[in-house]
């Protein structure tokens, strides 16, 4: 009796000793840092207030840029981020399924999709890009090898708007931490400052959402 209670007690630890399950990634979309990564850089990131001076234009940041073959960014990341994604010679998507990280929908049509900039392109402007050359603002908007650029739901994509981490977060909570580390992987990489809110906001997920 006593080596069967012991058993149950042994499997009992085992059990609660399970590690959490992580959800499956999806294609080669990039990972960003992980959490004490992410408080590190953090850390690093210089608090400034925003600065649109000179005025900020979308023109001052070129898009879709040829990435793979036909594919310009846009086209490559909408076939990284589908399952059993189809194009056709232009690179076009003819079929597939998405599934949007901001709000848990799943799409078959990719005229329901946008590809945001994670870090809006006029939030970087405003945190350190208008000092960049074109050069540079032209790889920040076509990078497809950090976690800036992402397949969502047009409509949630239009809803964020330029809005930071401090007034705007995905409403899907399972991907808010993953949505904030790779904020900062992003702005860490490139250099790019946070204000005050935004820097509390982030420590604020990483402390309570990771």
């Amino acid at each position: 009796m006593v080596t069967s209670g012991l058993l149950i007690l042994a499997t009992a630890t085992l059990v609660l000793a399970a590690p959490i399950e992580q959800p499956v990634r999806r294609g080669n979309l990039p990972m960003p840092v992980d959490v004490a990564t992410a408080k590190s850089y953090l850390n690093d990131i210089a608090v400034a207030e925003p600065s649109n001076s000179p005025a900020y234009e979308r023109r001052y940041f070129h898009t879709w840029d040829t990435i793979e073959g036909n594919c310009n960014a846009r086209e490559y990341v909408l076939k990284r981020d589908g399952s059993n994604v189809v194009v056709n010679n232009a690179c076009t998507a003819t079929s597939g399924t998405w599934f949007s990280d901001y709000d848990g929908v799943t799409w078959t049509s990719e005229t329901k999709l946008q590809i945001d900039h994670l870090v809006p392109l006029k939030e970087a402007w405003e945190s350190g890009a208008k000092d960049w050359t074109a050069s540079q603002r032209e790889a920040f908007a076509n990078d497809v090898t950090r976690p800036q650029l992402i397949a969502v739901t047009g409509s949630v994509n239009e809803s964020k708007g330029d809005r930071d981490i401090a007034n705007w977060l995905p409403s899907r909570e399972a991907f808010v931490c993953e949505y904030v580390r790779a904020w900062i992987t992003v702005k860490h990489y490139y250099k790019l400052n946070m204000d005050s809110a935004e820097k509390q906001a982030a420590l604020n997920v990483l402390n309570n959402k990771c």
